[in-house]
Protein backbone atom coordinates (compact mmCIF):
# COMPACT_ATOMS: atom_id res chain seq x y z
CA UNK A 1 0.00 0.00 0.00
CA UNK A 2 1.14 3.15 -1.01
CA UNK A 3 1.34 6.81 1.13
CA UNK A 4 -1.41 7.81 -1.17
CA UNK A 5 -3.78 4.62 -0.29
CA UNK A 6 -2.76 4.70 3.02
CA UNK A 7 -3.75 8.27 3.41
CA UNK A 8 -6.73 8.22 1.52
CA UNK A 9 -8.16 4.88 4.20
CA UNK A 10 -7.05 7.05 7.14
CA UNK A 11 -8.83 10.13 6.00
CA UNK A 12 -12.45 8.28 4.81
CA UNK A 13 -12.22 6.22 8.25
CA UNK A 14 -11.84 9.18 10.18
CA UNK A 15 -14.57 11.02 8.18
CA UNK A 16 -17.12 8.47 8.53
CA UNK A 17 -15.61 7.53 12.42
CA UNK A 18 -16.46 11.70 12.60
CA UNK A 19 -19.97 11.56 11.22
CA UNK A 20 -21.31 9.06 13.30
CA UNK A 21 -19.83 10.26 16.49
CA UNK A 22 -21.65 13.52 15.48
CA UNK A 23 -24.60 11.33 14.17
CA UNK A 24 -24.87 10.41 17.81
CA UNK A 25 -24.22 13.61 19.26
CA UNK A 26 -27.16 14.73 17.39
CA UNK A 27 -29.43 12.17 18.07
CA UNK A 28 -28.99 12.25 21.95
CA UNK A 29 -29.20 16.23 21.54
CA UNK A 30 -32.53 15.87 20.20
CA UNK A 31 -33.69 13.37 22.58
CA UNK A 32 -32.43 15.32 25.47
CA UNK A 33 -33.60 18.93 24.25
CA UNK A 34 -37.18 17.30 24.63
CA UNK A 35 -36.97 16.40 28.15
CA UNK A 36 -35.72 20.57 28.30
CA UNK A 37 -39.42 21.41 28.17
CA UNK A 38 -41.51 24.54 29.22
CA UNK A 39 -45.09 23.87 29.26
CA UNK A 40 -47.88 26.53 28.04
CA UNK A 41 -51.60 27.23 29.75
CA UNK A 42 -53.23 27.95 26.16
CA UNK A 43 -50.92 24.95 23.95
CA UNK A 44 -50.98 21.26 24.41
CA UNK A 45 -47.23 21.79 22.94
CA UNK A 46 -44.39 22.61 25.25
CA UNK A 47 -41.52 24.92 24.40
CA UNK A 48 -38.60 22.19 23.88
CA UNK A 49 -34.96 22.86 22.68
CA UNK A 50 -35.07 20.14 19.70
CA UNK A 51 -35.55 22.31 17.12
CA UNK A 52 -31.72 24.09 18.05
CA UNK A 53 -30.40 19.93 17.85
CA UNK A 54 -32.04 19.43 14.63
CA UNK A 55 -30.82 22.52 12.89
CA UNK A 56 -27.27 22.37 13.77
CA UNK A 57 -27.60 18.75 12.89
CA UNK A 58 -28.27 19.39 9.75
CA UNK A 59 -25.95 21.74 9.17
CA UNK A 60 -22.99 19.85 10.49
CA UNK A 61 -24.42 16.41 9.18
CA UNK A 62 -25.67 17.89 5.57
CA UNK A 63 -28.61 15.77 4.03
CA UNK A 64 -28.42 12.40 4.32
CA UNK A 65 -26.57 11.72 7.37
CA UNK A 66 -28.95 14.71 9.29
CA UNK A 67 -31.91 12.84 7.60
CA UNK A 68 -30.82 9.72 8.89
CA UNK A 69 -30.77 11.10 12.77
CA UNK A 70 -34.13 12.62 12.51
CA UNK A 71 -35.21 9.38 11.20
CA UNK A 72 -34.09 7.35 13.72
CA UNK A 73 -35.34 9.51 16.47
CA UNK A 74 -38.51 9.76 15.08
CA UNK A 75 -38.36 5.45 15.04
CA UNK A 76 -36.89 5.01 18.24
CA UNK A 77 -39.86 6.84 19.66
CA UNK A 78 -42.49 5.11 17.25
CA UNK A 79 -40.90 1.94 18.80
CA UNK A 80 -41.49 3.05 22.26
CA UNK A 81 -38.56 4.46 23.44
CA UNK A 82 -39.46 7.63 25.52
CA UNK A 83 -37.64 10.35 23.37
CA UNK A 84 -40.44 13.07 23.41
CA UNK A 85 -41.31 15.83 24.96
CA UNK A 86 -42.78 14.94 28.55
CA UNK A 87 -40.95 11.73 28.10
CA UNK A 88 -43.50 10.48 25.64
CA UNK A 89 -43.23 7.34 23.47
CA UNK A 90 -45.15 5.79 20.84
CA UNK A 91 -47.25 6.27 17.66
CA UNK A 92 -49.78 8.20 19.61
CA UNK A 93 -46.99 10.47 19.99
CA UNK A 94 -46.37 10.54 16.26
CA UNK A 95 -50.27 11.45 15.96
CA UNK A 96 -50.85 13.45 18.60
CA UNK A 97 -50.47 17.67 19.23
CA UNK A 98 -46.97 17.80 18.69
CA UNK A 99 -46.77 15.38 15.84
CA UNK A 100 -46.76 17.87 12.79
CA UNK A 101 -43.27 19.55 14.64
CA UNK A 102 -41.85 15.91 15.26
CA UNK A 103 -42.48 14.97 11.19
CA UNK A 104 -41.27 17.80 10.00
CA UNK A 105 -37.86 17.60 11.98
CA UNK A 106 -36.84 15.53 8.65
CA UNK A 107 -37.59 17.92 5.78
CA UNK A 108 -36.48 20.56 7.72
CA UNK A 109 -33.35 18.72 8.17
CA UNK A 110 -32.88 17.45 4.11
CA UNK A 111 -34.12 21.42 3.33
CA UNK A 112 -30.83 22.82 5.90
CA UNK A 113 -28.43 20.54 4.95
CA UNK A 114 -29.19 20.09 1.01
CA UNK A 115 -28.83 23.92 0.93
CA UNK A 116 -25.71 24.36 3.44
CA UNK A 117 -22.91 24.68 1.60
CA UNK A 118 -24.13 27.55 -0.10
CA UNK A 119 -25.86 29.12 2.76
CA UNK A 120 -23.52 28.52 4.94
CA UNK A 121 -20.83 30.67 3.95
CA UNK A 122 -22.24 33.82 6.13
CA UNK A 123 -23.78 34.32 9.37
CA UNK A 124 -26.75 35.96 7.09
CA UNK A 125 -27.53 33.07 5.21
CA UNK A 126 -26.95 30.66 7.97
CA UNK A 127 -29.40 32.46 9.25
CA UNK A 128 -31.82 33.00 6.93
CA UNK A 129 -31.53 29.02 5.98
CA UNK A 130 -32.02 27.89 9.94
CA UNK A 131 -35.09 30.58 9.69
CA UNK A 132 -36.50 28.81 6.70
CA UNK A 133 -36.08 25.36 8.35
CA UNK A 134 -37.65 26.94 11.55
CA UNK A 135 -40.76 28.78 9.87
CA UNK A 136 -41.53 25.07 7.96
CA UNK A 137 -41.27 23.16 11.40
CA UNK A 138 -43.68 25.47 12.99
CA UNK A 139 -46.06 25.72 10.26
CA UNK A 140 -46.50 22.06 9.64
CA UNK A 141 -46.99 21.97 13.52
CA UNK A 142 -49.89 24.82 13.48
CA UNK A 143 -51.56 22.86 10.57
CA UNK A 144 -51.38 19.98 12.44
CA UNK A 145 -52.62 21.42 15.65
CA UNK A 146 -55.45 23.37 13.68
CA UNK A 147 -56.65 19.46 11.97
CA UNK A 148 -56.11 18.23 15.30
CA UNK A 149 -57.96 20.37 17.20
CA UNK A 150 -60.63 21.50 14.90
CA UNK A 151 -59.51 25.25 15.47
CA UNK A 152 -59.56 28.02 13.05
CA UNK A 153 -56.63 29.72 11.61
CA UNK A 154 -56.05 32.37 13.89
CA UNK A 155 -56.82 30.01 17.31
CA UNK A 156 -54.15 27.77 15.78
CA UNK A 157 -51.40 30.69 14.76
CA UNK A 158 -52.28 32.01 18.52
CA UNK A 159 -51.80 27.97 19.88
CA UNK A 160 -48.86 26.82 17.65
CA UNK A 161 -47.23 29.37 16.14
CA UNK A 162 -46.86 32.45 17.80
CA UNK A 163 -45.86 31.35 21.35
CA UNK A 164 -42.86 29.61 19.45
CA UNK A 165 -41.27 32.63 17.85
CA UNK A 166 -39.21 34.23 20.47
CA UNK A 167 -37.53 31.31 21.43
CA UNK A 168 -37.12 29.78 17.81
CA UNK A 169 -35.46 33.66 17.25
CA UNK A 170 -32.76 32.51 19.88
CA UNK A 171 -32.32 28.87 18.92
CA UNK A 172 -32.03 30.35 15.16
CA UNK A 173 -28.98 32.65 16.07
CA UNK A 174 -27.48 30.31 18.51
CA UNK A 175 -27.77 27.41 15.75
CA UNK A 176 -26.22 29.79 12.90
CA UNK A 177 -23.49 30.97 14.87
CA UNK A 178 -22.00 27.30 16.17
CA UNK A 179 -22.84 25.94 12.68
CA UNK A 180 -19.93 24.94 10.13
CA UNK A 181 -18.84 27.82 8.07
CA UNK A 182 -19.69 25.98 5.26
CA UNK A 183 -20.17 21.97 4.46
Amino acid sequence: MNRVDSALKVSVGGVLAEKVLLSVFFFLGTVLGAYVEIPLPFTPVPITLQTLFVLLGAAWLGTGWAAGVQSLYLGSGALGASVFAGAASGLFSLAGPSAGYLWAFLPASILVGSLWPRAGRTFAGRAALMGAADVLILSAGTVWLALLLHVGPVRALLMGFVPFVPGEIIKVVCAAAFAPRRA
